[in-house]
C-alpha cells in the first residue's frame, strides 16, 4: 500500500463541515419540492390590453396610436428615456430579423397591476414595472382610469 492511499486527506472539522453543508442543501431541497399549490399566485388575467402603434413625427415627439382605430390617443414629447428606450430596444429586433414595423404592440394590463409591452411580432416581453414606478408611470397613463381604480380598491 502506498502513502497516499493511507493518507486521510480531509480533516474531522472539514468533514463535520461538509456533512453540515450537505444537510442544509437537502433541507432547501426539500422546503422547495413541498407543495406549492397553497401559494396565491398573482392574477395574471389581462384586464385591459391596448394595441399600439408607435411613430416618429418631424417634431421630435413619438404619437401613441390606436391599432385598431387609428386615432392618436397620445403622445411623448421631450426627451423621455425611457419610452424611447424601450421601443427602440423593442424596433431593433424587429429589424434584426426583417420584420416591418406594420404588426402592432401589446401593452397589458394585468388584473394584479402588472404591466407589460408585448412585441406580437417577435415575442419579446418587456415587465415595465420591474423598472420602477417612474419609468412604467410612462405606460400606466394609457391604461383606462376604470382599470386603473379598480387596482387601487
Amino acid at each position: 500500500m502506498s502513502t497516499l492511499e493511507s493518507k486521510d486527506f480531509l480533516s474531522p472539522v472539514a468533514k463535520v463541515l461538509i456533512a453540515a453543508l450537505m444537510s442544509i442543501i437537502l433541507i432547501l431541497v426539500f422546503i422547495n419540492s413541498r407543495d406549492l399549490s397553497k401559494v396565491r399566485e398573482p392574477d395574471a388575467s389581462p384586464a385591459q390590453v391596448l394595441q399600439l402603434r408607435f411613430e416618429d413625427r418631424p417634431d421630435g415627439s413619438i404619437a401613441i396610436i390606436d391599432y385598431k382605430t387609428g386615432k392618436q390617443i397620445d403622445a411623448v414629447q421631450g426627451e423621455a428615456g425611457f419610452v424611447r428606450g424601450t421601443l427602440r430596444g423593442l424596433a431593433q429586433e424587429r429589424k434584426r430579423r426583417g420584420l416591418d414595423s406594420g404588426p402592432p404592440f401589446e401593452l397589458i394590463y394585468r388584473a394584479d397591476g402588472r404591466l407589460t409591452l408585448s412585441d406580437i411580432a417577435t415575442g419579446r416581453m418587456v415587465d415595465l414595472e420591474s423598472f420602477g414606478p417612474t419609468n412604467a408611470g410612462s405606460f400606466y397613463r394609457l391604461i383606462d382610469p376604470v382599470h386603473l381604480a379598480a387596482k387601487v380598491k
